[in-house]
């Protein structure tokens, strides 16, 4: 989808995000929320193309071409939280004019979603869900510890790297603060979310990185300050009856070792407005069978 109006939006803090919209200028205002956290989407809005909607793409605080850019050293990651970007996303649709919108997420963008919805339930039409994560504690520690009973070598080299298998997310976010250390850092870490991803059949085979460059610094350093904080969310799974009567699309890979399928599967059991498809094929990247669902659920919501 080519974009027909972009700009930056000042949102305090120092900070400015970098927005755009796409799509049918008159069309049904949708949102779509980038993964990572700390990783801009460059084909965002593709799911909705040859509908009509007006796709809302921006990229979340010291990413893509917001600044500052979370490579600075410099760059102030105490106001680089779940809740700043909430309202983030509540000072950009004032700014567009925009009373509701579809919430579309990704990966780290579901659970950014979620939080969003259970705050501002009454800007949300519906959602789009797809590669479910909540950012619980048991997540991460499936993430960053569990899964390592598929990939032990992989694993020894990951935790060996900061010494710490009690709380590696933790100690990688610490190596991140260090200029002189973090590239390396920041290239290790990569590697081991690349091989999470290694066993699935679609995608690239490097979804991430094998050099630091500075987008992958900025990654690297948004997702540790994440997830050693736990998304900065709480409960969101115990807080989904504030979502009641918002119709929902969840579109999630059973092959997906990163976010494995029973997160979604426990969302959907507890939100009776949202609708499950598990795609059997599919990993955390995707696959032909789950684009065609991801059209389905954008085809459903369509005006």
């Amino acid at each position: 989808m080519e974009s027909w109006d972009r700009g930056m939006l000042d949102v305090g803090d120092g900070n400015q995000i970098y927005w755009e919209l796409a799509g049918d200028p008159e069309g049904k205002p949708a949102v779509h929320l980038h993964g990572g956290p700390g990783g801009p989407a460059k084909r965002a809005g593709k799911s909705f193309a040859g509908e009509k909607f007006k796709v809302v793409i921006f990229h979340q605080r010291g990413c893509g071409n917001s600044t500052p850019h979370a490579s600075d050293p410099v760059a102030d990651m105490s106001v680089n939280t779940t809740d700043h970007l909430i309202a983030d996303m509540e000072k950009l649709r004032e700014h567009l004019g925009i009373e509701k919108w579809l919430v579309y997420g990704g990966s780290w963008g579901t659970t950014l979603g979620l939080a969003y919805a259970q705050r501002h339930p009454e800007r949300v039409s519906e959602m789009i869900l797809i590669a479910i994560t909540t950012s619980s504690a048991r997540e991460l520690d499936w993430l960053y510890k569990g899964v390592s009973r598929f990939f032990p070598e992989a694993w020894a080299r990951f935790s060996a790297h900061v010494g710490n298998e009690l709380d590696v997310v933790r100690a990688y976010a610490d190596l991140m603060e260090d200029p002189a250390a973090r590239e390396q850092a920041a290239v290790e870490w990569c590697r081991w979310e690349d091989t999470v991803l290694s066993l699935e059949n679609f995608g690239s085979p490097a979804i991430f990185s094998d050099r630091a460059s500075d987008d992958v610094i900025a990654l690297v350093r948004i997702i540790t300050h994440y997830y050693a904080n736990h998304g900065f969310v709480g409960d969101l799974l115990g807080d989904i009856g504030k979502l009641s009567g918002i119709p929902a699309a969840l579109i999630h890979g059973r092959r997906d070792l990163s976010c494995p399928a029973d997160t979604a599967y426990a969302l959907a059991q507890a939100w009776p407005d949202a609708e499950l498809t598990l795609v059997d094929d599919s990993g955390h990247k995707g696959s032909p069978a789950f684009n065609a669902a991801i059209q389905a659920a954008v085809r459903r919501f369509s005006p």
